[in-house]
Order: structure tokens, then C-alpha cells, then sequence
């Protein structure tokens, strides 16, 4: 069987986001992403407090526990798989929270555009 590798928005070897909370649209901890993956889960994003705010006036409420789903609720410092474009919503109202380049998906620049991840990314 032939495994390729899964590249960032750099070009090397896609990295692991992070592990606690549990993330990833296949709860893998990396940003992979997939037919099913209709939201796009692959900027690895570090959350802010302005960003969560951001969010949950936007409609998604990242912050708030709902165990129902395994989900704890996100807090300022955690690492997530953000979906792109909402990613990119914040960056355009300037309340994007920073990213990390080697765990970003490379499917990532059909939303988001290299520089502005890179205006963001705490990993240059």
C-alpha cells in the first residue's frame, strides 16, 4: 500500500495541531481534511478570547461546553482546526486569531491566501 504524505500551506509534511482539546474534523489532531469535510477544518488556529467573541456573535459558538457532543468548549491558548473561511472572515474583520504554518492543510490556500496566513503565523 502506497501512503503520500499530507503537505501544509509550506510544503513540507502536514504536523499535528494539537491534543488537548482533541481536534481535526477526523479528531486526529491534525488539520486533515476529506470529501466529508464540508466546513473545511484545516487552518491550525490558536484561539483568542476576540476571536471565540467573534465567533459566537457570528453564529458559531466555539467557547461554550456542550458534552452532548464530547465537545469542553474552547478557551483563549487552545489549538483548533478552524474551517477556512472562517478563518478568513476574521482575518478580513482583523479579529483572526495567530496560525501555525506546519499544521495548516495545504487545501487550506484554496480559501485563504499564503500571505495573509503568514501576517498571522507564529511559526515563520
Amino acid at each position: 500500500m502506497l501512503l503520500t504524505m499530507v503537505m501544509n500551506v509550506i510544503g513540507t509534511e502536514l504536523e499535528v495541531c494539537g491534543s488537548d482539546p482533541v481536534t481535526g474534523f477526523y479528531r486526529d489532531n491534525c488539520c486533515n481534511t476529506g470529501a466529508g469535510d464540508l466546513g473545511v477544518h484545516t487552518v491550525c488556529a490558536i484561539m483568542t478570547d476576540d476571536f471565540l467573541n467573534f465567533s459566537k456573535a457570528a453564529g458559531n459558538d466555539l467557547s461554550t461546553s456542550r458534552p452532548e457532543f464530547g465537545f469542553k468548549g474552547l478557551s483563549d491558548g487552545d489549538n483548533w482546526c478552524l474551517c477556512a473561511p472562517r478563518w478568513q472572515e476574521a482575518f478580513e474583520a482583523g479579529r483572526a486569531p495567530l496560525v501555525r504554518l506546519r499544521a495548516t492543510h495545504l487545501l487550506t490556500l484554496e480559501w485563504v491566501s499564503l500571505s495573509d496566513l503568514k501576517a498571522n503565523a507564529i511559526d515563520l
